[in-house]
């Protein structure tokens, strides 16, 4: 049996532990997320590198770096282990050598937000809960709903009323009780959080629990994993909530301790639209926490996101990766999917051609290379938004 060598919870701002097997939220003194950490130790005198790669596919064969103890509460619907396509046409136009595209739209539902969702379930029904809440711009609503499902669980959904109509009838298709709200992400979180007040529903707002970071980080390992256990140079990730980028950046500080990676670290880059990028003016004023983005509004619904509960641990990840953070238009984002499915033949989601739109504006001033490994991340199928 693969067992997680899960130890505690930590907040990263005040250093205090949290007991990982208590249901937890987040660090209320610091409103900060918790973070997961792990004896890792004992992992690297137990598992090799050779030996998870020899597991059958998906996201579990990565268990002792993953919170959920018992394997009879491992949910699965076969996430994970998603493509890593060369994008040869798109590179030979950038004048980039090396460029690669993260391919999420295989996993359950459809986005990236299957491993979030997957782990946080999974471990909150190890906990003892069987009932849960989420307010979301859409694809996180309907992972929930069907890890729920899947875990005989309830799931309460809140969702702009303006979100894509797939997002809407994926959850009503999982039996999910779906409430569609006047507003953004934020105006749903507000709501949600009155609905919730008390009952026992378990909350997995973005953040606001320690583990959908965890299923997210397994992108990281897997890239990882992918180049020889050598990070790329750069790695260019839309950002809404953060998770994906924070995890993976937790991902490779825990290689590295492992012994299975050096030193060596991406150049992450945050690529948001410009009708809302709270993230992309708080890295170029030099603050450390970002501003709420008032009146916030682009076709990438995954991007509006007008504040992010894990403001201090992205623009984190960011300065101290050498990064950078930019916007983009929606007119660019448009242009960019386009190019991407006539190109690769690949139809990304809004948010994951962001990062195309991002990678041109990088190469024009001379930020990117030519001889660079660059990835991109498309978080999800473009299917959704047509």
């Amino acid at each position: 049996m693969l067992e997680s060598a899960l130890t505690h919870l930590e907040c990263p701002e005040c250093g205090r532990k949290f007991n990982a097997d208590r249901v937890q939220n987040f660090c209320e003194d610091c409103r900060s997320p918790l973070l997961a950490r792990y004896d890792l130790t004992r992992v690297a005198a137990s598992v090799t590198r050779a030996q998870i790669a020899a597991r059958p596919r998906g996201l579990w064969r990565w268990a002792e770096l993953l919170p959920v103890r018992k394997e009879k509460f491992r949910l699965t619907l076969g996430e994970g282990d998603t493509p890593l396509l060369p994008a040869p046409r798109l590179g030979k136009t950038l004048k980039i050598k090396h460029l690669f595209i993260k391919d999420e739209s295989p996993n359950p539902t459809g986005s990236f937000k299957a491993r979030g969702l997957c782990v946080a379930v999974a471990r909150a029904l190890e906990l003892g809960r069987r009932e849960f809440v989420i307010p979301t711009a859409g694809n996180a609503g309907g992972a929930l709903a069907f890890y729920a499902a899947r875990g005989g669980a309830e799931a309460h959904v809140f969702m702009p009323k303006d979100a894509p109509r797939t997002n809407q009838e994926e959850v009503r298709a999982a039996g999910a009780d779906l409430r569609l709200v006047d507003g953004l992400i934020s105006d749903a979180a507000r709501l949600a959080a009155k609905a919730a007040r008390g009952k026992r529903w378990f909350d997995v707002s973005t953040f606001k629990e320690p583990y959908r970071a965890e299923g997210k980080k397994t992108m990281g390992l897997e890239l990882a994993e992918s180049f020889g256990w050598e990070l790329p140079d750069v790695i260019i990730y839309p950002t809404g909530g953060g998770t994906g980028l924070v995890g993976m950046w937790k991902a490779f500080a825990e290689l590295e301790a492992l012994g299975w990676i050096g030193p060596k670290r991406p150049r992450m880059v945050t690529v948001q639209a410009d009708g809302c990028a709270p993230v992309v003016r708080a890295f170029q004023s030099g603050a450390e926490r970002t501003e709420t983005w008032q009146n916030a509004h682009t076709l990438a619904a995954g991007l509006r996101v007008p504040n992010a509960f894990a403001d201090r641990l992205i623009l984190r990840a960011l300065r101290e990766s050498g990064g950078t953070a930019l916007a983009v238009s929606d007119a660019e984002i448009l242009e960019a999917q386009r190019e991407m499915a006539q190109a690769e033949g690949l139809l990304a989601c809004p948010e994951g051609a962001a990062t195309l739109a991002g990678l041109r504006h990088l190469v024009k001033n001379g930020w990117v290379q030519p001889d660079e490994t660059v990835i991109l991340f498309n978080t999800g199928t473009g299917l959704k938004y047509i």
